[in-house]
């Protein structure tokens, strides 16, 4: 059986703590888009972690992790990565990395950081891990596929015609030294050796895997509003965030996907530009930032404080729509915990009409949140395991919001571990 995770809205959800959490129950986990521009924080028996590339069901001896070709595939920050893990006792994982993905080049980083400078206040955001440059490259045929390392002759001539096309950006629009092809060709040599003893025709194993009856995870990076089709056009990622392109990233039939585990969390919050109605500024982000997460809002993979909303109902809906969700995971739920009185957005506003549908990017950028206020629980819930031992107020909170997005929300996660986790039957 194959079950997907991924999010509803910006990203940072809580989607790395649902798959490792589900991770019990697969044998294979495929990370099956993006790359290493956005992190997924885990809290386990091993301590905690900030994983970018490995998929997060690595802390677990019986599964398999795969690195499918849908991902932007930065060699050398995934072998960081397992050491990073292997280094604080988790036991070396299982890692196949499909043939067929693709390789993010140190000049994919360059031109990351040549072209946010460029821009300047119209910049995207970029974290700079070069993944805008290396999707381009992917859909304008000029990318290097990990096959490609083993056939040496098209190689050398493939390095020379890149750094050619490659040095015209650099010469004459960025103004910064020139591509050697020969640095090209030994970069991807060393990746070659780094990556040569676990590169698999991931499809056929996939292929097998589903024959044998194996239950197979797929998880998603960032969440529906920065899929660069369905999301806020264009502060979006570079590939698609929606699960329906897992099918596609791993290399199996888009019937296979059984269920679909859309993340979202009890507030909002977003790393990067881009329209984010229900956002809150001044001291009421700040508190809510220093108190969400394990350690506060700060983004995995930048450290950069993350912007802070109350929930969206018109979002989520939206997000979970697009997703085709049969579960909702509503993580975070314990930090709220502190307000006697919770705002949830309900409908947006734009030219004096409201909507409750999530609209494209230039009416978003109009639109002002309507606001319902809800009564707060003032207590910690941490600890609790029954969905009817949560207080009223807060059982209240997140039916009103299962009724406003109509999603069923079946997992409830109260805490940063593992086991802090309340399932919900529907």
């Amino acid at each position: 059986m194959v079950k997907a995770v991924v999010g509803a809205n910006w990203g940072d959800e809580g989607k790395g703590k649902i798959t490792d959490m589900l991770g019990k129950e697969a044998d294979i986990i495929v990370r099956f888009q993006g790359g290493a521009n956005a992190g997924h924080t885990i809290v386990n028996d091993y301590g905690k972690f900030a994983l970018h590339t490995l998929p997060s069901g690595v802390f677990y001896n019986h599964t398999t992790s795969i690195i499918g070709n849908g991902v932007a595939l930065d060699v050398p920050r995934l072998f960081e990565e397992v050491k990073s893990i292997v280094d604080k006792g988790v036991p070396m994982p299982k890692i196949l990395v499909s043939d067929r993905a693709q390789i993010v080049m140190s000049y994919h980083k360059l031109l990351d950081t040549y072209e946010e400078e460029r821009l300047g206040g119209k910049s995207f955001g970029s974290t700079k891990s070069g993944i805008a440059p290396f999707y381009s490259d992917k859909y304008a045929k000029t990318g290097f596929q990990v096959s490609e390392l083993f056939d040496d002759v098209l190689l050398r001539e493939k390095v020379v015609r890149v750094a050619e096309q490659k040095n015209i950006l650099f010469e004459h629009l960025y103004h910064k030294p020139l591509l050697d092809p020969d640095e090209i060709y030994k970069e991807l040599q060393g990746y070659k050796k780094m990556v040569e003893p676990f590169v698999c025709d991931v499809s056929m194993f996939l292929h097998n895997a589903l024959k044998e009856g194996k239950n197979i995870l797929l998880e998603g990076q960032l969440g529906s509003l920065k899929d660069p089709d369905h999301g806020i056009y264009p502060m979006v990622t570079s590939s698609s965030t929606l699960a329906a392109y897992g099918a596609i990233g791993a290399g199996i039939p888009p019937y296979e996907i059984k269920q679909i585990i859309t993340v979202c969390k009890a507030y909002s919050s977003a790393v990067g530009a881009g329209a984010f109605v229900s956002e809150i500024f001044g001291d009421e982000a700040d508190e809510l930032r220093k108190r969400g997460g394990d350690g506060g809002e700060y983004g995995a993979t930048t450290g950069r404080p993350r912007r802070m909303g109350w929930f969206d109902c018109v979002a989520s809906k939206y997000g979970c729509r697009m997703q085709g969700t049969t579960d909702v995971a509503f993580t975070v739920l314990d930090v709220l915990g502190y307000l006697d009185e919770i705002p949830v957005c309900v409908g947006y506003e734009i030219d004096g009409k409201v909507t409750t549908d999530f609209p494209v990017t230039h009416l978003l950028e109009r639109a002002k949140p309507v606001l319902k206020t809800l009564p707060g629980w003032e207590c910690d819930i941490r600890g609790i395991r029954k969905y009817e031992d949560l207080p009223q107020n807060c059982r209240k909170y997140i039916e009103f919001i299962e009724e406003q997005i109509e999603y069923p929300i079946t997992m409830i996660s109260n805490g940063p571990g593992r086991d802090d986790i309340i399932y919900r039957k529907k």
